[in-house]
Formats: C-alpha cells, structure tokens, sequence
C-alpha cells in the first residue's frame, strides 16, 4: 500500500469515527437517514454536477446498475446501523461492524477478485481483528453473555446489530470497489449518484408520518447536517485509496477509525471500559501499520 493510499485512509478514519458519534448522538431511524441523505444531495450538488455533467449521459445499463446496487446496499447499511445504535452501544455495535465488514471484504477479494495477501497483510488483518474484539468488550462479552437481564439483552442486541451491519459494509465495498477498479468510475459519482437512489427510496418511509417527522427534524438537523457534510468525504477518500491499493488491505486498514472511536467515543458518549478499548485500539493500528507495509 502506498503513503498516499495510507494517508487518505487515516484521514477517512478520523472523519468516519466522529460522524458515527454524531449519528449515535442524534439517536435516529430510517428518518435520520432521510434526513443526512437529503441534505447530502443538496450539500454536493455542485460538486456531482460539475463531474457528471459530460460523464454520467455516457454510462451504459452496467454502470448504472452497479451504482444503483450500491446505493441500496448503502442504504440497508445505514438504517441498520442506525437501530443498532438506538438499542446498543456505539462501541459494540460500531466495532463489531467495522470488524465484520472488512474480514469479508478481504476474504471475498482474496476468492473471487483474485487479489494475493502477504504474511505481513494477513498478520495485520488478525490485529485489526483483535483489536476490534477487545474494543467491542472483549472477554468482558462473554462474561455478560452469560448472564441475565438488561445487560445481556442489550449486548445480544449489539452482537446481531454490528454483525449484520458488516455484512452490508462488506457488501458494498466490493460493489463500490468493483465500480471504480473495474469499471474505472468517478468515486465522487459513485457515492453521489448513489445516495439520489437513496433518498428515493427513503423518502416514501419518510413521509408516512408528516408530524413526527417535523419534530423528529426540528431535533435531529444539526447532526444531520453534518454527517451529510463530512461522511461522503471519508467514503471517497477511501474510494481513492481502492483505485491504488488492493481491497484486501484498504477494507481492513479502514479500521484505524476504530482507534479514533475508541479514544472520542468513549468519553463522549460515557460507555466503559475504556482500558480495554484502548489496548483494542493500538492492537488496531499496529495492524493498520502491517498492513501499509505489507
């Protein structure tokens, strides 16, 4: 992996951890996701029309279908991960996910795009790995798992929540990685045409309940606006970094957001164990390091 590809995925993973805490703090559904997807259309409109006044006219039946497969990935991403967040906490669903997600990315491109892991890749894959563990709870899951109550409603809750968001995370880094290794597309057109597909499909899920939906607006615009504004950034940038680097190593190496989550979330957000986590949180940038290197 290069610096530069290294560069832009650290950058992405400070941007990612705090507009996750921001989506964690709105407290959001579907409507949440109505909320940053409408503002985003608007927000980089400028943007998505400078780039795709000549280009996207030229895009066949191939390319808008994999752009629309990847805005409805993103969308089933996003609502899920949201739930997940309202009945667990950030730093067992988030960890989960983001370490789900990127161990079958990097299997998938391994077995079906062809692409070759070294020794120091697949020891930094185990790092990012067992760093997430030990930041979702480590030893301390199962001590809950086995016990009764709230406690281990809520971990069950956050134990399906961020696995199933890692399969959708998975999912559409391969689509998207697909987009514009193979099909050579914009990143920029890629996230942006793709959230047009979702705000489409958010909007009839939006609108059932006109009331609560100017109230949940009145509450939630400011956390919107600004996961609206930095959350395509981080996904581009990491985009880039695919057009250079092997999937296998961006996917994984996307977890240095977990570092800053850690170390923001935490205190942010008031959730424990903080010494664990941040041992989980330097296991993951050593392996993010392997990973640059390998």
């Amino acid at each position: 992996m290069s610096l530069q590809a290294f560069g832009l995925i650290l950058l992405a993973g400070l941007i990612h951890a705090l507009w996750n805490i921001a989506a964690k703090k709105a407290g959001g559904d579907a409507r949440f996701a109505f909320f940053t997807s409408l503002l985003m259309m608007f927000v980089w409109a400028p943007l998505g029309w400078w780039l795709g006044r000549d280009v996207v006219p030229l895009w066949s039946a191939r390319e808008w279908g994999i752009v629309a497969l990847s805005g409805l990935l993103h969308v089933l991403y996003y609502v899920i991960l949201l739930r997940g967040y309202r009945k667990a906490d950030l730093t067992v669903v988030y960890p989960l996910a983001r370490g789900t997600g990127p161990l079958l990315s990097s299997l998938t491109a391994v077995l079906l795009l062809g692409e070759r892991l070294t020794a120091m890749g697949v020891l930094g894959i185990a790092g990012v790995v067992g760093g997430v563990f030990l930041i979702a709870g480590g030893p301390g899951l199962l001590r809950v798992g086995r016990g009764g109550g709230d406690a281990q409603r809520r971990l069950r809750k956050g134990l399906t929540y961020g696995v199933l968001t890692g399969v959708f995370i998975a999912s559409y880094t391969v689509v998207d990685g697909y987009a514009v290794k193979a099909l050579l597309l914009s990143p920029i057109l890629v996230d942006y045409m793709g959230n047009l597909l979702r705000v489409a499909v958010l909007t009839p899920v939006a609108l059932r309940r006109p009331a609560e939906l100017r109230t949940l607006w009145t509450a939630q615009w400011r956390f919107a606006l600004l996961v609206a504004t930095v959350s395509p950034i981080a996904y581009v940038l990491v985009l880039y970094a695919m057009q250079t680097a092997p999937l296998s190593l961006v996917a994984p190496a996307r977890e240095v957001s977990m570092l800053f989550a850690a170390l923001i979330g935490g205190h942010l957000l008031g959730e424990g164990d903080r010494a664990a986590r941040v041992i989980g949180a330097v296991l993951i940038a050593a392996g993010v390091v392997a990973l640059a290197l390998g």
